[in-house]
């Protein structure tokens, strides 16, 4: 077991990429706090071994802080709360912009911040931030707030990486493609022609299908384990082509 002996903080952790990892870390022996601001989503863990339920809100930045102070220090952070938002920059609202900055930027500010003391005074941790290839990596088409937030989440977790990497912190981001999540089944559902809308989502992945959130999760452990020792401040990309 890669993780056996750490322990790790998962947002958004109820469906998902999130529910994905935390399993995924869990079955590698670390001890996982499963957050997520819908409860009734963490109902799912109830007796899987290595997994602690409990609601957060990250938009909340004392309940964030309280939270953490209630857990043993931790070895890991993995940072996945976010929102999309459609249309290119003229349909983007200021309410748009200054909703996806809070939970897909601020948030992740704030829990770095809440779990960078502990970090540095056991001189480690990995914290991974959810990104992705839609960003500073490359622009998509009707995704102006989103790929402007997850640019302002590469240039946090380099900010981060460089900060402290001489003080045993790791910080790096994970960046997806296209991935088959209840939240990319409620935005297709939003459309006018659901079935349409799916088939433009998987013809703008080259492999020709829609990513599974269990095939993103190895790369969260990977990047929370010790085999990523020697890796800080990198964007990676699991995005079945889109950036070839």
């Amino acid at each position: 077991m890669r993780l056996k002996g750490k322990t790790a903080l998962v947002t958004a952790a109820g469906q998902g990429i999130g529910h994905a990892s935390a399993l995924a870390l869990a079955a590698e022996g670390a001890q996982v706090w499963a957050t997520d601001v819908n409860e009734k989503l963490l109902e799912r863990y109830a007796g899987v071994a290595g997994v602690t339920a409990a609601k957060l809100d990250v938009l909340d930045k004392s309940a964030i802080g309280a939270f953490v102070a209630t857990l043993p220090t931790l070895d890991i952070l993995f940072n996945c709360a976010g929102v999309v938002h459609n249309g290119a920059a003229l349909q983007a609202s200021d309410e748009d912009l200054d909703f996806a900055f809070r939970l897909n930027v601020r948030a992740q500010f704030w829990t770095i911040q809440a779990v960078l003391p502990g970090m540095l005074a056991a001189g480690r941790g990995s914290i991974i931030n959810m990104a992705s290839v839609c960003s500073s990596i490359k622009g998509l088409p009707n995704r102006c707030v989103y790929g402007t937030t997850k640019a302002a989440v590469l240039g946090l977790t380099k900010s981060v990486a460089a900060d402290y990497v001489g003080q045993g912190i790791r910080c790096n981001a994970v960046c997806p493609g296209t991935v088959d999540t209840p939240s990319l089944a409620e935005r297709i559902n939003a459309n006018a022609d659901p079935v349409e809308a799916r088939k433009a989502f998987i013809a703008r992945q080259p492999m020709g299908r829609l990513a599974q959130a269990e095939e993103i999760a190895p790369l969260v452990v990977f990047l929370a384990s010790d085999e990523s020792q020697f890796v800080t401040g990198q964007a990676y990309a699991a995005d079945g082509g889109i950036t070839i």
